[in-house]
């Protein structure tokens, strides 16, 4: 590895996420400290070593340190923002007065900014455009990691060196990082999948069987693929642990925030009441109506995302979704991972 290693790391985000990224952070020796919007969830942390809210049932190693205060995060020597995606913006511009521009951060959210379509990197580089910024993402549940489960990730920075140093700050036992220079793709993966994952979902909640479950994802992955090549991604971080990884991942559990509530969908419940009854941010029904404007911009065929945007936005029945996706016409299967001819596939 080049260069000393990060042992000061801020985690900014008091959800399932942020602190299962802190506890395992701190079983390895690093000195963590978590931001959390919840006053309430910072005192937890601090005087009983749990954050029931979010991660119920783990308990959290003592030296963890929670604040309220963005100035007291800034300050460490890498920072990880685990802030919801369509919250990243507004807390990014909070931070900004307080961070020094050698501070390098790394995104750790998994969706695309609903209001503008774009991929969470390019909004730390408009709030804060003089820090180096990275990503992390693959497939992993929070509870896994939180109880230190094997777990393998991909980090994503533009030079090897930095790839290596937080590899090496964040990676443990438990926890194996590969590097890749593909920001994209990385983003992408974990975006999109959120997606699929509700499709998934639905699938399982129409009790539609394995074999249609195993054809979802089939397609689904190859519209990932095919999506994120068109924006520049390459096609091997899309069949790494960023992509295929977490597909096979947050579609096969229910585990899965945006799994189940497909499932829930498949199984006739309401949207609304689905989500009034969750804590947690379930970031796929979002990214679905980011990821069509961009597909509609780009003339990028998505089917399956186009089907869970018209359903999350009570703009066709489930059934009628299904049954529209299975009565597209024929072609080659070759042509369902043609990214050079994004139009017409699918």
């Amino acid at each position: 590895m080049s260069g000393h290693y990060f042992q000061r790391i801020g985690v900014i985000g008091g959800g399932a996420w942020g602190t299962a990224l802190a506890q395992t952070l701190a079983e390895a020796g690093r000195k963590v400290t978590i931001w959390a919007h919840e006053a309430d969830t910072v005192r937890e942390i601090n005087e009983h070593h749990t954050n029931r809210l979010f991660l119920a049932g783990i308990a959290l190693n003592p030296r963890i340190v929670a604040t309220v205060s963005l100035a007291d995060i800034a300050h460490n020597d890498l920072l990880l923002m685990v802030t919801p995606a369509q919250h990243l913006r507004r807390v990014a511009a909070q931070l900004q007065p307080h961070i020094a521009s050698a501070t390098p951060i790394l995104v750790c959210a998994k969706g695309i900014e609903q209001t503008t379509g774009k991929l969470l990197g390019k909004i730390l580089s408009e709030e804060l455009p003089r820090t180096v910024h990275g990503v992390l993402s693959g497939p992993s549940f929070a509870r896994d990691v939180a109880r230190g489960m094997p777990a393998a990730l991909t980090v994503a920075c533009p030079e090897k060196s930095l790839c290596e140093r937080v590899a090496a700050a964040l990676g443990s036992q438990k926890l194996r990082i590969y590097w890749t220079d593909d920001l994209i793709g990385v983003q992408i993966g974990g975006a999109v999948k959120n997606v699929l994952a509700i499709a998934a979902g639905i699938v399982d909640g129409k009790k539609l069987g394995a074999s249609a479950h195993a054809a979802l994802v089939t397609r689904g992955f190859a519209e990932m693929r095919r999506f994120a090549e068109a924006l520049g991604a390459r096609p091997e971080t899309l069949s790494g642990l960023s992509g295929l990884g977490d597909l096979l991942l947050t579609c096969g559990s229910p585990q899965s925030r945006n799994m189940s509530l497909g499932r829930a969908l498949g199984e006739g419940l309401a949207l609304d009441d689905i989500l009034g009854e969750r804590k947690a941010v379930t970031e796929g029904v979002y990214t679905a109506e980011a990821v069509l404007r961009i597909a509609r911009e780009k003339g990028i065929e998505v089917p399956i995302a186009a089907a869970v945007k018209a359903i999350v936005n009570h703009e066709i029945s489930v059934d009628d979704a299904i049954h529209g996706l299975m009565a597209r016409p024929l072609r080659a299967e070759i042509e369902v991972f043609n990214v050079d001819s994004p139009q017409g596939n699918g």
